[in-house]
């Protein structure tokens, strides 16, 4: 037999006040598909950067193809051939998708050959991306893939991927799978993090389970089941989402005919972005990352004020030109799906980090109003800790510190905690473990039920049909129209994230049931006003 890809061997990392990995041992063999399986913060990301070379071990050995190794840098580590897709991006923003991917290929190569080589990739494994891009005009999404294009030029013997899925559509996630199965069968060994079970089920072949940075099982995944994995990962099935029928009441956000032209040339044009969200019900956005959700949500936020007078109001209000600051005090709040720069400052504790978007009135301080009341402002963050089982050493824990599931959850929590009347979640669980992102949803789901109007952007389709009461599709810019969720299907949704729900809704309308519906009820919804979103299906 052959020599094993990679052997752990008690490795351990401390950092002040918290013990990442404790005497880990890990063997991954040729052509084997490996799931690093635990909820946030057990230890799995910091594993695989020590793997990489991104952080040295306090102690332990690696074995890599029968020779023992110290990989001090990720350089090193590549030469090996090891790749790695990080969840928290490794990218320049300054310069473009194709410089970054050559930084981390041989210097043989020139520019040129680099970019036909991006092209190339993203064509065979339906990973669509423009080399020329300057990175920070991308979105999660598309940087995401970058980073899997860049892993899959090097040719790696070893492929890490660390939540490679999260901001992918099921039908790339599909192609995605087809490359990395046809890896493994040439020899390629993967280990792979995700919070997805059945995707862990469907692809892995041998799965090593961390709890609190120690090795608590071993297993084939593919013998188990979600919830005998759950309960290996947390040490119990998540609990069940109690969903209620909504009970929908009056318009808190009306998006109507906004039309914004892109900020460069790489964004998109929102072209008649017509939308409504009413008291206690979710509305879901679905899209392929890329097609004007950032446009769609700098606008709903207030980081974009170039709407037009009226294009958007809550509750009777034109707030199209009001700043976030202004829009908080009407009762909006926001997450955005960049955790790291805009959810939180990274330097700052979790305390302070409240301030960004908790500071109240000067004539009703709280926190803040001239001097920041500290004692106040890291008990509540203390209790939002408790609550949302956020894992930090306290408040004053910097933000850059966490997990990115445990910053994810805290910064939810920050927002669910001001009561909001509007509450836009951009990716709420995106590299959250099964156990969080079920009490997340719980969360959303509780705050919909207390009369809160709640809009969900996400490329997860499964959070969506679990949180939606109403789904929207976005793609070039274009929204469709809403779907309520009895009548959603994932085949239907998929397909209209590539802009057909034009076809199926003029053949709607030309079929002779709805000509009837139409001649009955002219000028009206094709759908009854009594469901969740029917009004806006307009004939």
């Amino acid at each position: 037999m052959s020599s094993p890809r990679l052997q752990l061997s008690r490795i351990t990392k401390v950092y002040p006040g918290v013990v990442a990995n404790s005497d880990v041992s890990l063997t991954v063999q040729p052509g084997e598909t490996h799931a690093v399986l635990g909820e946030n913060g057990a230890g799995k990301s910091t594993l695989m950067k020590i793997i990489y070379g991104s952080v040295k071990p306090d102690a332990g050995t690696v074995v890599f193809n029968g020779k023992p190794v110290v990989i001090r840098n990720p350089q090193e580590a590549r030469a090996l051939g090891i790749s790695m897709v990080f969840q928290h991006f490794s990218l320049f923003d300054t310069i473009t998708v194709a410089e970054n991917v050559w930084l981390g290929l041989s210097k043989t190569l020139t520019l040129a050959e680099v970019t036909r080589s991006i092209v190339a990739k993203a064509s065979e494994y339906g990973l669509g991306i423009d080399p020329s891009r300057p990175v920070h005009t991308l979105s999660v999404g598309e940087m995401q893939r970058v980073e899997i294009i860049r892993a899959l030029l090097t040719n790696p013997q070893l492929l890490i991927l660390d939540e490679p899925t999260s901001v992918l559509t099921p039908q790339a996630v599909e192609k995605l799978f087809v490359v990395l199965k046809k890896l493994a069968s040439e020899g390629c060994s993967i280990l792979y993090i995700s919070h997805k079970l059945h995707e862990i089920r469907e692809l892995c072949n041998a799965c090593t389970v961390l709890r609190g940075g120690k090795v608590t099982g071993v297993c084939n995944p593919g013998e188990e089941t979600n919830a005998s994995l759950s309960k290996m990962m947390i040490g119990a099935e998540p609990a069940l989402l109690t969903r209620r029928a909504p009970h929908v009441g009056a318009p808190v956000l009306q998006v109507k005919d906004l039309r914004l032209s892109r900020e460069d040339q790489f964004g998109v044009d929102l072209e008649g972005i017509s939308l409504q969200v009413n008291a206690g019900e979710v509305v879901g956005i679905a899209g392929v990352s890329g097609n004007g959700q950032k446009e769609l949500l700098y606008a709903l936020s207030g980081e974009d004020v170039l709407a037009s007078p009226g294009a958007i109001c809550m509750e009777g209000i034109d707030v199209s030109g009001l700043h976030p600051g202004e829009r908080r005090k009407l009762g909006l709040h926001f997450v955005p799906e960049e955790r790291l720069g805009r959810g939180a400052v990274p330097t700052l504790g979790l305390a302070h980090n409240m301030l960004l978007t908790r500071h109240e009135s000067i004539s009703n301080p709280r926190f803040a109003g001239g001097w920041i009341r500290t004692d106040r402002l890291e008990a509540h963050a203390a209790e939002i800790i408790r609550r949302f089982n956020v894992k930090a050493s306290g408040p004053r824990s910097a933000a850059r510190s966490l997990s990115g599931g445990n910053l994810q959850k805290f910064i939810v929590g920050r927002e669910i905690d001001a009561k909001p009347k509007l509450f836009i979640v951009s990716q709420p669980t995106w590299g959250v473990d099964v156990g969080a992102a079920a009490q997340i949803r719980g969360e959303i789901l509780a705050l919909r039920d207390a009369g809160c109007a709640v809009l969900v952007v996400s490329e997860e389709l499964d959070e969506l049909f679990e949180l939606s009461d109403r789904l929207h599709v976005i793609a070039r810019g274009r929204l469709s129209p809403s779907v309520p969720i009895a009548q959603a299907t994932v085949a239907r949704i998929g397909e209209w994230m590539s802009g057909l729900w034009h076809e199926e809704v003029q053949a709607h309308l030309a079929s002779p049931a709805a000509v009837e519906l139409t001649a009955a009820v002219k000028g009206q919804a094709l759908f009854s006003a009594d469901q969740p979103g029917g009004q806006h299906a307009q004939a």
